[in-house]
């Protein structure tokens, strides 16, 4: 059996590489995304990568983690410091975050 783990991203981590790349770097999303898979691989570990800029969506994602996943690695970008549902979700899914 396969483990399976969600790596969630947030807001505007899409523009990675693009959005002040002094601050955030230079790699994208998709770049990251690939090392996330690549790392996973090596680990015996499938990694499931997404990214979203709706708030719900990152909810449906998390919930969806409680029966699809082993655990989750999330940046919730500008929701870590907002977003009470996020928070909620993550409670509820009882897996490691």
């Amino acid at each position: 059996m396969t483990v399976t783990v969600f790596v969630l991203n947030g807001p505007n981590l899409n523009m990675l590489g693009q959005r002040e790349p002094g601050i955030y770097g230079g790699k994208t999303l998709a770049e990251i995304g690939e090392d996330c898979r690549a790392a996973g691989r090596e680990a015996g570990i499938e990694v499931d990568f997404r990214q979203t800029n709706h708030e719900g969506i990152l909810v449906d994602w998390i919930q969806e983690a409680a029966d699809g996943a082993a655990g989750i690695i999330i940046n919730p970008g500008a929701y870590s410091h907002t977003s009470v549902a996020i928070h909620d979700a993550i409670r509820a899914v009882g897996k490691p975050v």
